[in-house]
């Protein structure tokens, strides 16, 4: 089963790609294996087609997915902001991909909403900001930004040959196809949620067309420090918490055991899922304690909606069995708002 997108929007952007001059590619911060995914696969495509594009992300991608971006050709916002500054603003043409509000972006949001650039939004999320895009192509149904945006490369494809008098199709770059596969594999937690038949006609796909899965599965699943894994085991020993009234298990991480194992962004990649892998557990919780607040990751199994209790309780959103927020408490008081957020959820549910 494929996946496609409507003749006049394929059209709509390819004309819109065709007279662009600078083009910019933005994903969000603390960005994941969907984000780089996105941004280097997108990168790759353009320059294919003779486009001159740039990338630029708010902060540092996490050191388990520097491998992607072996020649350092993403920006960093917080590491040289004047540059990405100016970029912005000689850009005619600005993709946003994999988030759905500017406020994602950042210190970067003030920039992107100042620049008359034609801005084009990328993305998988529910619910997306309305008025801050020129177009957008969003598709919550889908597992991942990165499988959209294989759809609408295959979409593009097609008018381009039609356009043009191609027989053939031009095949992707074996860069671009990794690129897509990485967000793909990711985003789905390595095929175990938010898959349709769509997905695995793509990673079929991709595989056909040379994709190592192997390679990258151990390059992304396998490429953690020592200390990443000595956390993993001291959170599954000390600081793991069932609920099971709740059908719910959660995980505070400090910031003292962010220091005591070297913490790094991206270290608590996975992490989250991990109580979901007892029986009779259906919600999961990851509290992060940050300097300024605490950073929410919430996954579900059952038909529980944790982009509501995100919404509710927690000052964000997502999918319906994967969101996050944020939430300006003690790390301390954690324990008793989230079954509190629970109870109430699940009586609102029960109603």
């Amino acid at each position: 089963m494929e996946f496609s997108f409507s003749a006049a929007s394929i059209r709509k952007l390819y004309g819109l790609l065709y007279k662009s001059n600078n083009i910019l590619i933005i994903s969000h911060t603390n960005p994941d294996g969907d984000a780089i995914g996105s941004v280097k696969a997108i990168k790759g495509y353009l320059s294919s087609k003779g486009y001159n594009a740039s990338i630029a992300i708010p902060n540092d991608c996490p050191d388990y997915l520097c491998f992607m971006d072996p020649d350092r050709e993403i920006m960093v916002w917080n590491k040289e902001p004047e540059r990405v500054n100016s970029f912005i603003r000689s850009s005619d043409l600005i993709i946003l991909a994999d988030f759905n509000s500017l406020s994602r972006i950042d210190d970067m949001e003030s920039e992107v909403k100042a620049s008359s650039a034609c801005k084009i939004l990328l993305d998988h999320h529910p619910s997306y900001e309305n008025g801050s895009f020129d177009m957008v192509f969003s598709q919550p149904a889908l597992s991942s930004t990165c499988e959209l945006l294989y759809w609408l490369f295959a979409g593009l494809d097609k008018y381009e040959r039609r356009d043009r008098g191609l027989k053939r199709s031009i095949p992707l770059s074996p860069e671009t196809c990794e690129s897509l596969y990485i967000g793909l594999m990711t985003d789905t937690n390595n095929f175990s949620n938010s898959v349709i038949p769509s997905t695995f006609k793509m990673a079929s796909d991709l595989l056909a067309m040379g994709v190592d899965k192997e390679r990258l599965q151990h390059l992304v699943f396998g490429g953690f420090s020592e200390n990443r894994m000595r956390l993993m085991g001291h959170l599954l020993l000390n600081k793991m918490v069932v609920l099971p009234e709740y059908q719910a298990g959660y995980i505070l991480l400090s910031l003292q055991e962010q220091k005591k194992f070297g913490f790094t962004d991206g270290d608590s990649e996975g992490f989250v899922n991990m109580p979901l892998n007892i029986k009779g557990i259906n919600i999961s919780a990851l509290f992060t304690e940050n300097e300024s607040n605490i950073r929410v990751s919430l996954r579900s199994l059952n038909n529980f909606s944790v982009n509501n209790l995100a919404k509710r309780f927690f000052n964000g959103g997502g999918h319906e069995k994967a969101a996050g927020g944020k939430l300006f408490i003690s790390l301390n008081d954690i324990p008793e708002y989230f079954k509190t957020s629970l109870k109430k959820s699940l009586e609102c549910e029960n109603k």
